[in-house]
């Protein structure tokens, strides 16, 4: 399967029952609802005959428009090959859009060949025809019998009948069997121009989505109905946009952190020497990627990175063939159903490769190195927890301190004005956020981290401590390695002495020379902190007084013409003011404070992490990135398809939403290295949350996701145009966060994964699938508590949430070889919690599209009652590809080059067994080796 064209329409989520809106709207639609085409016909051909065979030949319809406008002639698709049938019928649906007034003048040439002639590229042609779309409009019963020309141009007995396409009885096409070959009934679509879509249906999935390829399908139902199944494929515009802004604010958040080690101040010069270090390690990565940027800045055009690119270093933050599917299928007296999936390939780091593995196995090995370090390098070492803890303090006090000053500010403006209630407000605010704010800093590592920068100060002297307050203080700054030097007597803390040994007498500072810094006060920061909850309630009992003069009971007139007079509007303002005032400032001084303070805990982070930190860091934004841009397209296609479906929009501001990642990479050589690099990506996205914002406008620009925040947290902004975004429950149009529960699921089905699980270790995966089986058993208790049940989707199947719960926790634990029973499950449970599904494997071409092209026809057999005859036929139709020499719409980058080396992919298809029997692994080698010697001899 090749990139773009790999895996079209592969099923998921989202059933719910069309209605009867006047306008078109679904249960789960806010958008207007697909336009079935006008037109749309199937082909057939009778009596065709070849010189060399009496059986008849192989036949297949290559699909071609002719332009009115420029007679230009574009070929789209071509139908399957029938094999050895001289009356073949095709199952192929052609599709024109019913928007496009030139559809009814256009011209469509048929041509059919005959596939056996081997030293023909795309076979040998038996015969043309050439139609209007007006034409088989007019025709009566809306059917055209069309005689074939040889290449010749002389008319043959043989002909092709094209029928206008209805749902019907069985009765016209009895004589199909279930022994035909497949059936491919691909719809003709220009990816370029995207004809068969216009603007508004392409808000079907979202505004970010374009270069639509369609399909359609026709397969038969278990009462000899016609079901007709229609699919889309979109490239994702956020498979650029979101890396762009994520290295924009890479680059952001890493200058402003140069911007505070510049305004930590004076430091000893064993400090200063690893500030400067660090310092130019971040102008490194702050280079790097704004050359990155720039790279991706320039391409315009392309819509999603195809494998050949993967291990590309300027595209090495865009995921790779990210690509969103929805199927619908239609089927007589029955609602028609909508299943979405995204897939992407695997979140990792290529362009750094796997030598050494993956992030989480690096990470690993990093912490075990990074104590070393802090002893070589003379630092403090901070458990990964109290750096992420300093991070999220330096995130909080940096919203916190504008919300906090502005509250204030309403605060004085209620007074100016008199307001009661005003004044309610404001201060309910104001104290709201300062109690976070004084919360906030309320932790031992702030405390402990500014003993650290005061002992970092040049001239430092430390005073004898005895052993109990030692251990108090190592207890609170974690695991300590002291510095060189500290013995009971006083010393230099900050290393002045063997500085002054590392360099010669003519250059080094003498101790004598430092002034003397005074003993640090470990209380002061107490009371610096504390003086803020006492400003906080001087401000509070001041508004209590003023309400209270409000609150008495009113005065004789002449009374109250005395109290006009000796109370002017500015009154409490006046009295308010100096509080207000003394608050900031306290405010102030604390967050400059505990902002130095986690700056230096940050710093000795950095400094330990020389060099092998600098290279994680990249590698993991790297990861993040191409899971954030699969999440943010997966969620923002999931939020237009239940826009006004009550029970989902409640969901999802009560206990969020789940994205289930499917994954099929194996255990074993370098996708060992992907798979970790995809656990700890995919485990990062719980630090991004979600907010719906009304758009400016309704153009598609300000339609477009806006991130926003630092590495520990991130905020995507998706905004809606005005008119849905009214729609909303209040809870989401106020802006309330909205969260997305990733869980990672992964079982290998390949070649590889055989070796690993007889002759490796497969503890990754069974690690992997225990901790995400447990966090998604939470989720839904917590979703069993707060969401009833009829807010969740219906299916036909009985088999409800919790049955699949249990039944995913008995085979995860199972020692069970290539378990794909788990990914069953945990798809069919995703759907049913209303989740975003994702499949995954190296590149999202072969291996993700046999798992969710075999899903898809297991949701056509359990929920549409697809003929049992016809499951086998619409696999082979669904994996199947144009015969070699076809273009048009499933050209690919990659394909040129691999054409003459590779056979036709549709030989390909049985690899999908796979997935049922381990054991088929040894006949399919030997079958295709057997294929691949007949077809070169």
């Amino acid at each position: 399967m090749e990139d773009s064209a790999q895996h079209l329409g592969y099923c998921m989520v989202d059933m719910k029952p069309r209605s009867n809106h006047p306008e078109g709207l679904t249960a789960t639609n806010v958008y207007p609802a697909l336009q079935v085409p006008q037109v749309e016909f199937i082909l057939a051909c009778n009596d065709l005959v070849t010189s060399e065979d009496e059986r008849g030949p192989d036949a297949f319809v290559q699909v071609s428009v002719i332009d009115p406008r420029t007679q230009q002639l574009i070929s789209h698709v071509c139908t399957e090959t029938v094999k050895t049938n001289k009356d073949p019928v095709f199952l192929t649906g052609v599709t024109f859009p019913s928007d496009r007034s030139a559809v009814l003048e256009a011209l469509v040439k048929l041509t059919v060949y005959d596939a056996k002639d081997k030293t023909q590229e795309s076979g040998t042609i038996l015969g043309t025809a050439t139609f209007s779309v007006g034409d088989l409009l007019k025709a009566k019963d809306e059917k055209l019998t069309l005689s074939l020309r040889s290449p010749n141009g002389v008319c043959t007995s043989a002909t092709v009948v094209v029928n206008r396409l209805t749902m019907g009885e069985m009765e016209e096409f009895d004589h199909i069997s279930a022994e035909v070959p497949s059936q491919k009934c691909p719809l003709v679509c220009d990816p370029m121009s995207s004809p068969c879509i216009n603007r508004d249906i392409n808000l079907l999935t979202g505004p970010v989505f374009k270069n639509p390829v369609c399909k359609v399908y026709r397969f038969q139902t278990v009462d000899s109905k016609w079901m007709l199944v229609r699919e889309q494929m979109d490239e994702c515009t956020l498979s650029f946009n979101v890396p762009k802004q994520l290295l924009s604010l890479y680059i952001q958040e890493d200058m402003s952190r140069v911007q505070d080690l510049k305004e930590l101040g004076e430091l000893s010069p064993h400090w200063e020497n690893l500030r400067t270090e660090v310092m130019t390690r971040y102008a490194g990565i702050i280079s790097s990627y704004q050359e990155t940027l720039s790279e991706l800045d320039k391409i315009t055009g392309n819509c999603f990175k195809p494998s050949c690119c993967k291990a590309q270093k300027s595209l090495e933050f865009v995921p790779i063939n990210l690509h969103t599917q929805r199927m619908r299928v239609t089927c007589p007296r029955k609602a028609e159903a909508i299943y979405d999936i995204v897939t992407v390939g695997a979140p990792a780091a290529h362009y750094q490769g796997f030598k050494g593995g993956g992030l989480r196995r690096l990470l690993g090995r990093y912490e075990t190195e990074k104590r070393s370090f802090s002893t070589a390098y003379q630092c403090i070492y901070y458990s990964p927890e109290h750096t992420a803890k300093a991070q999220e303090v330096l995130s909080s006090m940096s919203y916190l301190l504008p919300i906090i000053t502005v509250s204030a500010d309403q605060l004085l403006q209620a007074a100016q004005e008199h307001s009661s209630s005003g004044l309610k407000d404001a201060l309910k605010n104001l104290s709201d956020n300062t109690e976070q704010f004084v919360h906030t800093l309320k932790d031992e590592l702030v405390k402990s981290a500014l003993l650290a920068l005061h002992a970092a100060r040049p001239g430092y002297i430390s005073k004898k401590q005895n052993p109990d307050k030692l251990q108090e203080s190592e207890q609170g700054l974690g695991q300590v390695h002291r510095l060189p030097g500290h013995t009971e007597s006083p010393v230099l803390c900050n290393n002045v002495e063997a500085t002054h040994n590392m360099h010669d007498g003519s250059t080094a500072l003498k101790p004598d020379s430092i002034p003397h810094q005074k003993e640090y006060d470990e209380e002061e920061w107490d009371r610096v902190w504390a003086s803020v909850a006492k400003c906080l309630n001087s401000v509070i009992a001041m508004v209590d007084k003023l309400k209270e003069e409000v609150d008495k009971p009113e005065l004789a007139p002449e009374e109250q013409l005395t109290g006009v007079s000796s109370h002017n509007p500015g009154d409490w303002r006046e009295q308010l003011c100096p509080l207000v005032t003394r608050l900031k400032e306290c405010v102030c001084e604390v967050s400059e404070r505990a902002k130095k303070a986690m700056t230096f805990v940050l710093l000795q982070d950095a400094a330990c992490s020389i060099p092998q930190g600098v290279l994680l860091k990249q590698r993991r934004d790297v990861v993040f990135s191409q899971a954030l841009t699969a999440l943010a397209c997966g969620f923002v296609m999931k939020l237009y398809a239940g826009m006004q479906d009550s029970g989902f929009l409640r969901q999802l501001h009560l206990v969020g939403v789940v994205a289930q990642f499917e994954s099929l990479l194996s255990t074993y050589s370098e996708e060992i290295g992907m798979l970790e690099d995809m656990e700890v990506g995919i485990s990062d996205l719980q630090r991004v949350t979600f907010k719906v914002t009304e758009a400016k406008t309704d153009d598609l620009s300000d339609l477009e996701p806006v991130i926003c925040g630092r590495r520990d947290h991130f905020i995507v902004e998706v905004p809606l145009p005005k008119l849905a975004f009214l729609t909303l429950p209040e809870e989401l149009k106020d802006g309330r966060p909205l969260r997305v529960l990733p869980v990672l699921f992964n079982v290998g089905i390949n070649e590889q994964q055989t070796i690993a699980e007889r002759f490796g270790d497969i503890s990754l995966q069974e690690r992997i699938n225990q901790k995400n089986f447990e966090m998604l058993e939470l989720y839904y208790k917590s979703l069993s508590e707060k969401v009833p049940t009829e807010c969740l989707p219906c299916f036909q199947t009985q088999t409800d949430a919790k049955e699949l719960l249990e039944s995913l926790g008995q085979n995860v634990v199972a020692k069970k070889r290539k378990n794909v029973e788990i990914l069953w499950i945990a798809g069919a449970l995703c759907r049913r919690l209303n989740g975003i599904r994702f499949t995954s494997c190296k590149s999202a071409k072969d291996r993700t599209s046999m798992s969710v092209t075999l899903e898809q026809c297991s949701l056509l057999r359990d929920e549409h009652q697809l003929n049992k005859d016809f499951y086998i036929r619409a696999l082979d139709c669904m994996r199947s590809q144009p015969p070699r020499g076809d273009s048009g719409q499933w050209e690919d980058p990659e394909a040129a080059e691999a054409t003459e080396n590779k056979p036709a992919s549709r030989h390909f298809y049985p690899i999908a067994l796979l997935l049922v029997s381990s054991h088929l692994l040894v006949v399919w080698l030997i079958l295709s080796l057997v294929f691949l010697l007949a077809k070169y001899q």
